[in-house]
Parts: C-alpha cells; structure tokens; sequence
C-alpha cells in the first residue's frame, strides 16, 4: 500500500477509510471511517482490537456487547470537526460494537491491536484537554482526548490537531521509530485529513514525510485533502501545511509494540532550534477555535 491514500482509495466495505494493519503492513494501528444515513446503523466485531468511536459529524449511539452484558452509550458529537470537540466512546477487544445514528453522520473508528481487555467507557467532551502547541506560524492546536496519560487504553494513542490557515503543524519534524527507553517510542501512525472551505471551495494542504535512516525510508510529499490519509511506519514527519484561508484538521492515530503506552518523540536535528523561538512568539489569536463544554451535556 502506498504510504499517501487520497479520498477514495482507502475504500472497504461500508467504511470510507479501511486501514487495518494488513493492509498498512504493520502490526498495530488501525483506522475506519463509517458514513451513515438518518436513522443507518453498523456493526462490528472489535476482535483483537481496542477502538474508540469519535463523531467527525453528527450524533449516534454506541453499543459494546460481550457474553457479560452490553453497555450504551449516547454520544452528542458535533456538526463538523471545526465546530467543538466531540464526546466519545471506547470500546474493548473481544466485543461487538454497533453505531447506529438518528439523523446520520461521520463517525471515526480508531483502533489499535491490544492485548488487555479494558471495560468500555464513555468520554465526556468535557474532560478532552484542550491543547494550544507552538506559537507564531507554529501554533496548532491540540485535542487529546485519546492522549496517553488522558484516558486510559491498553496501545491506542489517539489525537485530533487543528492547524490555522497559513500554518504549519507536526513542526519541527519529528520521528517516533526506535526502541530508545525514556527518549524515544515505536510508534505507527495514521493521518486523517479534513479541511475546512471557503466560500464553496475545499481546502487543502501538504503533508511532509522524509527518511530518518537505513532501513526507515519513508518519503512522502504529498497535496492532502478532505478525506486523504497518510501512512507513517517511520521516518521524520512534518511539517504539515495548511494553505493560507484554510483550516486543516487531522486525526493522528498511534499504536505499537512498546509495553509502556507514551509518545515519546525526537525531534529532527536540523529544525530542533525552532522550538527554542516559541517563548519569544505570541500564540496565534486565531486559535483555540474551541474550547472544551464546561460540562457535560
């Protein structure tokens, strides 16, 4: 498979986006996109996967059945993902999961092989922090409600980023492909990408990808949009670009072999020093374009 999908080619089944680990030829990460029609549902096994459900638009329903019992839960969502952050719902391995949606939506299914079987549960867009990284043409913002050390998962490591027109995210160039215990994690990595238009014309963006050494020869330099996917088994990413006029948003899904669940990073040695201007930058005014509801509703 081809490290770059545009809309389209990542098709399986009912889903829009299909990527399991067999066909991204690892081992881990992998990433749906299920589209319903008013009053649609879906079912799934879940497997030897953990999954969390996450609305990109639209409400529904989740519902994770084993031979214990089943739990349901009610998930608000939101009209787009440029709109609020999204409540959610994670459901275990071993389970069968069914989305049903009222009046239709996009609904995002993140999954990571696993090996704990963890009690699904539901989470409140109120407990999503709300992140603001970098500053100045740097500034993204960051939604982890799927963060390691945010909610617990047995591998998934899951995030929503939100970069301004104009702007530049996944910057400095970073990778995550060595076992380097308190530096560095092995990490899978899925990008989704949606964009906000303007004026009835659809966004668009750049997305980065270079090799970071023998052996991690990923290379990527591709025109994103709505719907797009990128594969990243190694190598340096970033920066990803969003065309000025244009929000971009992505879903980043992570998982790997690691026994301890972080994300732990190295940045590239020659963009590095870019960190080290931020403190003299103000945040971008433009952001956040949202902040987490006080409570839930």
């Amino acid at each position: 498979m081809t490290h770059h999908l545009p809309a389209g080619k990542a098709l399986g089944g009912p889903y829009t986006v299909d990527i399991t680990p067999e066909k991204a030829g690892w081992g881990h990460a992998g990433l749906r996109v299920l589209e319903l029609p008013p009053g649609g549902a879906h079912s799934f096994e879940t497997g030897d996967s953990e999954w969390i459900v996450v609305p990109l638009s639209g409400g529904c329903t989740v519902a994770a059945a084993d031979d214990f019992g089943q739990d349901t839960f009610e998930l608000q969502g939101r009209a787009d993902v440029f709109s609020g952050v999204s409540d959610f719902a994670y459901v275990p391995r071993d389970a069968r999961a069914t989305v049903t949606s009222a009046a239709g939506g996009r609904f995002a299914l993140t999954g990571a092989r696993c090996t704990r079987r963890l009690p699904a549960r539901y989470g409140p867009a109120s407990e999503v922090p709300v992140e603001l990284r970098g500053t100045g043409n740097c500034s993204r913002q960051v939604n982890n409600f799927g963060a390691a050390g945010v909610f617990e998962c047995d591998k998934l490591i899951a995030v929503e980023v939100i970069t301004p027109g104009g702007n530049w995210s996944s910057f400095p160039p970073h990778k995550h492909d060595e076992h380097r215990p308190g530096e560095e994690s092995v990490l899978e990595e899925i990008y989704y990408f949606e964009f906000a238009g303007h004026d009835g014309t659809p966004g668009l963006g750049y997305q980065r990808v270079s090799p970071s050494g023998p052996g991690r020869d990923t290379d990527v330099l591709a025109e994103v949009r709505d719907g797009d996917v990128v594969l990243i088994p190694d190598g340096w990413h970033g920066p990803s670009m969003a065309t000025p006029g244009h929000h971009m948003y992505y879903l980043n899904v992570m998982a790997g072999p690691e026994d301890e669940r972080a994300w732990l990073i190295c940045d590239h040695p020659d963009h590095a020093w870019v960190r080290g201007t931020w403190p003299d930058q103000p945040v971008d005014p433009r952001l956040p374009l949202y902040t987490a509801p006080e409570t839930s509703a």
